[in-house]
């Protein structure tokens, strides 16, 4: 008998006192999750490493992007900066730097503006920073320009009762040029200026100080492609006129001007691009009595300004 228990206690099956947990791991346990969901799948290791990225980029700011920080680097270019009103986030000087009357200057200049960080740094740090220019001691941190979108340009124009009146520029290369016409745009009542986002000229310092200050109130657009900007704005009404030494008639001729309208001006060399050329619904000459070949940007967008604002005086 003893025998026959001990043979009997040998056999598996289920325990005394087990409280059903062989019937409950019968149990379903749900709906079987998504893949992304899953630990150890494939897609759910992408959605992670997309999550990630998503983290570290930044939230872009403003509809027409921002430029990158610049620097400007020794003594007399920096107190020209200051002096002309260049935005600055930050002013380095170097350590035990000869206190010169230039020195002494940009300090002051960036005290009274306020706003400015003053920071003393070592010689090596500086040399790091410029990469090796010669700074003179004194270095200058230009925030990034937060450019609009061609579309708010029109906008701000028509929120105000008038017909929109805008540059572009196709092909400009030299900042001062930029510059130069920004001065005009805010001189006879323009509406800003739009640039193409490659291969032109962006609101540098340069640009900053050819505008004298203008820039400031003056926007500055930036496009990805200058072409499509200029339909958009002939889909809203705008009348799209461009500069060229071969134009068919005269500026003077030419009543598109009373109106919105937009102002293409090419480089001086080159003109206006192909493309940019047959999208715009006229294209017009500057009689030059004088024999000239050609007039730079900032000249010829001031002289067609000044004929718009003449009409809509």
């Amino acid at each position: 008998m003893a025998a026959n228990n001990r043979r009997m206690s040998g056999k598996k099956g289920a325990q005394v006192g087990s409280g059903g947990q062989r019937r409950k791991g019968l149990e379903g346990k749900g709906p079987t999750p998504p893949a992304e969901a899953r630990k150890g799948h494939k897609k759910n290791r992408i959605a992670g490493a997309k999550a990630k990225q998503a983290v570290r980029r930044p939230t872009p700011r403003g509809r027409g992007g921002r430029s990158t920080s610049e620097l400007v680097v020794g003594r007399n270019p920096v107190v020209e900066a200051l002096r002309e009103g260049v935005p600055a986030s930050t002013l380095y000087v170097q350590q035990f730097i000869d206190n010169d009357e230039r020195v002494r200057e940009a300090l002051q200049l960036a005290a009274e503006r306020g706003g400015i960080n003053l920071m003393e740094a070592p010689r090596p740090e500086l040399d790091r920073m410029t990469n090796g220019l010669n700074h003179q001691g004194l270095v200058l941190q230009v925030p990034p320009y937060e450019y609009a979108h061609p579309e708010d340009l029109a906008g701000a124009a028509y929120d105000n009762g008038v017909d929109p009146l805008i540059v572009a520029l196709d092909g400009v290369t030299d900042p001062r040029n930029l510059g130069a016409v920004v001065r005009s745009v805010s001189a006879f009542g323009g509406h800003g200026v739009v640039v193409p986002e490659r291969r032109a000229a962006g609101m540098t310092a340069g640009a900053w100080k050819t505008s004298a200050g203008t820039a400031a109130r003056t926007p500055v657009a930036r496009a990805t492609n200058l072409t499509r900007a200029l339909e958009s704005y002939q889909k809203a009404g705008i009348v799209v006129v461009g500069l060229a030494a071969d134009g068919e008639s005269e500026i003077g001729d030419l009543p598109a001007l009373d109106g919105p309208v937009v102002i293409v001006v090419g480089s001086e060399g080159k003109g206006l691009s192909r493309l940019v050329g047959e999208t715009c619904d006229y294209r017009v000459r500057i009689p030059m009595p004088g024999g000239a070949e050609s007039l730079n940007a900032g000249v010829a967008a001031g002289i067609v300004l000044y004929e718009a604002a003449r009409r809509r005086a």
